[in-house]
């Protein structure tokens, strides 16, 4: 992905839950879940901590599509369990930001799995790609 901003960028945290209908036959998280919990984290991270709700941003006309996800699995999330979805901005192009993560078990903080996603800013409109405006890109850069 083309960078054109580099910096360090703050980590947020989101504490979730493992629902029982996240259980796959192996009597863990199914692997699909996971992105699933960094999507919440990041609706939530996106009012909390970056100040404006995936609501305005809809209202404004844009969105964000997932054009590349990475996951490495370290160890599974089983039923009950609580876990800290961490994210933060790794670097954005001219359309994009790539989003680390990290899922960790509480208590203990151990590693369940990590990765980062690339999403594409989209005019709701059309459904195209949009060059980020200056303005998402300093709401970010937090």
């Amino acid at each position: 992905m083309e960078q054109h901003l580099t910096k360090i960028y703050s980590r947020f945290e989101t504490l979730l839950s493992v629902r029982p209908d996240d259980i796959d036959m192996n009597q863990h998280v199914h692997s699909s879940r996971y992105q699933d919990y960094v999507l919440a984290a990041r609706y939530d991270q996106m009012s909390r901590c970056y100040g404006m709700s995936m609501d305005e941003f809809v209202e404004l006309g844009f969105g964000w599509f997932v054009n590349t996800s990475h996951i490495e699995y370290k160890r599974p999330l089983r039923i009950g369990e609580q876990f800290l979805v961490r994210t933060h901005v790794e670097s954005f192009s001219r359309t994009g930001v790539r989003i680390g993560f990290e899922i960790l078990r509480e208590p203990g903080g151990k590693i369940s799995c990590q990765g980062w996603c690339e999403y594409t800013l989209i005019t709701l409109s059309t459904g195209r790609a949009v060059e980020i405006p200056p303005w998402i890109v300093e709401r970010y850069s937090v």
